[in-house]
């Protein structure tokens, strides 16, 4: 098969690559870019593990195929923040105490910032439904329905 140029930006900086046709953009993510902060899990679309931002919508990274995000804008989890410079999200998780393994916090923190993104000021049932897609084995979702509540009632102030 022979492979295909894709031009998209990624975390804020444009980015040409080839990639085969088939490659699903989780596996471009962590394999070809050495971004493994966007976890594989189902690799199904059931447990949000792979959630990305394409466009200002979420995506499962595992049911998206590289060559689809020619032209879009792609936000992973390392385009939020490192150490030097958390993420509002990322210090409320960590402050809440909304991670435990931390294999599903990059999707949930994902979904959230693209449903803050759309609605600044959510109530907790649409925090709730909007990161239903993400599962968590380990904490539960309060606190995680907390560390975005908190996140948007900061930004209330």
């Amino acid at each position: 098969m022979s492979k295909v140029t894709i031009s998209f930006v990624l975390n804020g900086n444009k980015l040409t690559a080839q990639v085969e046709p088939d490659m699903r953009l989780v596996d471009f993510l962590r394999e070809d870019l050495g971004l493994t902060g966007t976890k594989i899990g189902c690799g199904e679309g059931d447990c949000g593990a792979c959630t990305v931002i394409i466009n200002g919508e979420t995506a499962n990274s595992c049911l998206v195929l590289a060559p689809q995000v020619d032209g879009k804008k792609v936000v992973t989890i390392e385009g939020l923040g490192d150490y030097e410079h958390i993420h509002p999200l990322q210090q409320a998780f960590l402050e809440e105490g909304a991670v435990q393994c931390g294999f599903c916090t990059p999707g949930m923190i994902m979904s959230a910032k693209a449903l803050l993104d759309k609605n600044p000021h959510p109530e907790r049932e649409e925090i709730i439904r909007e990161i239903s897609g993400n599962l968590c084995r380990c904490t539960g979702y309060a606190k995680i329905a907390n560390a975005i509540e908190k996140v948007a009632n900061h930004s209330k102030e």
